[in-house]
């Protein structure tokens, strides 16, 4: 497989977001195929917190493509952002649903062992958990460190439908995924 580099996040986040569904992502031992994705962009998404937050828009402009934007959901899951800055648009790519593949027994320990494999990482902030990622995280140029980044895989056919989990700019068709997945948020 072939690592991701900080290029392959200088383009919009749809084309993105849509691309990183069937890439490996790598996290300190731990590791799952991504299965679902979604696009926010910088400018115009009232669903992105760009619209709302002057600190996002700054966070963009210090950041390089490819960091990560971690915050805090309602004060309770942790959701991991990659950076997007194109030349004619940016923006983020949330990671929503990941399908374990290493590290499976860290993962389980982390989200409890009540839960079945494929639901281990349904859902961002289940994923962030199972990884252990949270705020410290944020603002990571973790692409170019040891055992952290993505690796491009075979491709899969890759669906779209409508973000979920906001009340804003929801008509948009920017969640991406891998409908044969059992590991979705919600199915397609």
């Amino acid at each position: 497989m072939k690592r991701l580099t900080r290029s392959f996040f200088q383009r919009d986040p749809v084309s993105c977001a849509r691309e990183l569904v069937g890439c490996h992502f790598r996290w300190d031992g731990c590791e799952m195929r991504i299965v679902e994705t979604e696009a926010y962009d910088a400018v115009g998404d009232e669903a992105c917190h760009t619209w709302l937050r002057q600190s996002s828009r700054d966070f963009i402009e210090r950041h390089r493509a490819g960091d990560a934007y971690v915050y805090l959901n309602y004060g309770v899951h942790w959701l991991f952002n990659i950076l997007v800055k194109g030349p004619e648009r940016s923006g983020f790519v949330l990671l929503r649903a990941g399908e374990p593949v290493g590290g499976i027994e860290e993962m389980r320990e982390r989200r409890g062992s009540k839960f079945k494999d494929p639901m281990l990482a349904a859902g961002p902030g289940r994923l962030t958990q199972a990884l252990g990622i949270h705020g410290e995280h944020h603002g990571e140029p973790f692409l170019r460190q040891s055992g952290r980044g993505f690796w491009q895989s075979e491709p899969v056919e890759t669906v779209s439908g409508p973000r979920i989990g906001i009340s804003k700019a929801v008509d948009l068709p920017w969640r991406f995924g891998d409908a044969s997945s059992n590991c979705l948020s919600r199915a397609f």
